[in-house]
């Protein structure tokens, strides 16, 4: 199997690195401050700006770097297995509100890269999730059923471009895949020339509401704004207690190059196998397209990534022989309790602050749909499926009841069940691994880098104080509980923490 760890990272980023903005150091005032530069934030921002408004996007890292660079951008209506529990849960009218949100998402995005002509290798494909288990055949009839019914182009289809048989799939025709950075570069810089502001490295630590509302930054520069927008994958600010209602979940992708002839023309799922994804790429060179597999569901911070991607990459190896892998990365998604994405008001009390979060890996229409409906809620319009998505929903509260409490058993299992497992001593920490050791009354995070030198810090994770685990592929500290993660040096690479692990002396 390949080192992972040699690998290029995320070929959204390696092919499309763009331009730095400056860091906020000096007071500003706006109409509307979006925390983060994801495709949600970014989306939401540039609405605003062609509404008319002044908007500051506030990003604590890089534009399109976090989450949303490691997508597999795709952009479809069709989500797995969706359409048929939403139409028990939802009644068929939330079911076909959903359709019709995301896929006027997509058409939203596809008028933009007509409109700005922006080359972001826009396809349009073809959506496939198939199963090979015939005993799951009914379960996608009834999928592609519902589907239908909610107004999706969708059939139930044998036949696929797959390289293998399939008991079965639902096919929606007319969906889409593209480039995500080259599309949400292309938007950020319509944002800046329609007056509105960007500010990478900006971590955002404080949020005062009221008329108008004040934002303070790790720099001491504030920002006030009559709205704010929490938009940073899984929300930095938390005054519903959301974090009750989303678990983390860790995703990972290889790629590499294969033939033009043997693309399988579409964009598929299975939840079978730990889920495992299958699409392709333009690669620029004739006859070559970039093969993109995605898969091995996972909490950040519990078991062996390496053995992960080894599981991946044999998979791909299996049903695409002969592709040489040279990417590796991995990404994030947050899923909430009863399906639907938490897009609205921050809390029961709030006025002008917003947040978007809980996508579910459907983060490229969800994200897109959210700008258009938060945009909407800040101008004082009106979007028919502003409750299906409002985070303050009540109706819920009894269908997510069961995987509310399965969340909320799993997290007190790791901030209680973490303390309690033995830990090993220093010395049996190799070089390029990391661990969490005793040290006197306190668990520390210790890694040791490949000169055999030892770095420790606090292993509580400063979000609510769970304790992180070392994900040795990718060289981070994790934590199970609500998906924050850390570099080696305690930074933070993902929120919702935004203060870093304590520095600690061995």
């Amino acid at each position: 199997m390949s080192d992972h760890r040699h690998l290029s990272g995320s070929y959204w980023l390696q092919t499309a690195p763009g331009p730095s903005h400056p860091a906020l150091t000096d007071d500003v005032d706006v109409d509307v401050a979006v925390i983060g530069a994801g495709v949600a934030g970014l989306s939401t921002a540039h609405e605003l700006a062609r509404a008319g408004l002044g908007v500051a996007v506030l990003e604590a890292r890089r534009v399109a770097a976090g989450v949303t660079g490691h997508t597999t951008a795709k952009l479809t209506a069709q989500h797995t297995l969706i359409y048929d529990r939403l139409r028990r849960t939802r009644g068929a009218e939330g079911a076909r509100l959903y359709a019709r949100s995301q896929s006027e998402a997509i058409e939203h995005a596809a008028a933009l890269v007509e409109e700005l002509g922006i080359e972001c290798d826009w396809e349009r494909r073809s959506a496939y999730t198939f199963v090979r288990d015939h005993d799951r055949v009914e379960e996608v009839r009834a999928e592609a059923e519902a589907a239908r019914e909610a107004g999706l182009p969708a059939s139930f289809v044998t036949e696929t471009g797959l390289p293998f048989p399939v008991a079965g799939a639902v096919r929606v025709t007319g969906q889409a895949q593209f480039h995500p950075r080259k599309y949400l570069l292309a938007l950020t810089e319509d944002l800046l020339a329609r007056g509105g502001r960007v500010y990478e490295d900006t971590t955002v630590t404080g949020l005062e509401e009221g008329e108008p509302c004040r934002l303070t930054t790790a720099s001491g520069a504030t920002v006030t704004a009559r709205h704010v927008v929490v938009a940073t994958h899984y929300p930095v600010f938390d005054r519903a207690l959301l974090f009750t209602r989303l678990s983390p979940r860790r995703e990972l992708v290889v790629a590499g190059t294969l033939d033009a002839s043997r693309d399988p023309d579409g964009m598929y799922i299975t939840p079978e196998e730990d889920t495992r994804s299958v699409r392709t790429a333009p690669l620029g060179e004739d006859g070559q397209r970039l093969l993109i597999v995605t898969g091995e569901h996972f909490t950040p911070g519990t078991g062996d990534t390496a053995a992960r991607f080894d599981r991946l990459e044999a998979w791909g190896g299996e049903h695409f022989p002969g592709v040489e892998l040279t990417h590796a990365w991995a990404t994030q998604d947050n899923e909430p309790t009863d399906t639907v994405p938490l897009v609205g008001p921050l809390h029961p009390g709030a006025r002008h602050t917003y947040v978007a979060t809980g996508f579910s890996g459907w983060g490229m229409s969800g994200g897109m749909m959210a700008g258009l409906l938060l945009t909407s809620l800040i101008t004082g319009r009106d979007r028919p499926w502003r409750e299906l998505y409002d985070p303050r929903r009540l109706k819920s509260a009894v269908r997510e009841a069961p995987s509310f409490l399965r969340n909320q058993a799993k997290v007190a299992g790791h901030f209680i069940g973490d303390r309690l497992r033995p830990a090993p001593s220093v010395d049996e920490i190799g070089p390029g691994e990391g661990a969490v050791v005793h040290s006197g009354h306190e668990r520390l995070a210790v890694h040791r880098d490949e000169g055999g030198n030892l770095h420790a810090l606090s292993a509580r994770c400063t979000h609510m104080g769970c304790l992180v685990a070392f994900n040795s592929a990718e060289r981070a500290w994790e934590c199970p509980c609500h998906g924050s993660r850390f570099d080696i040096d305690g930074k933070v690479v993902q929120g919702p923490a935004v203060k870093p692990l304590e520095q600690r002396n061995l």
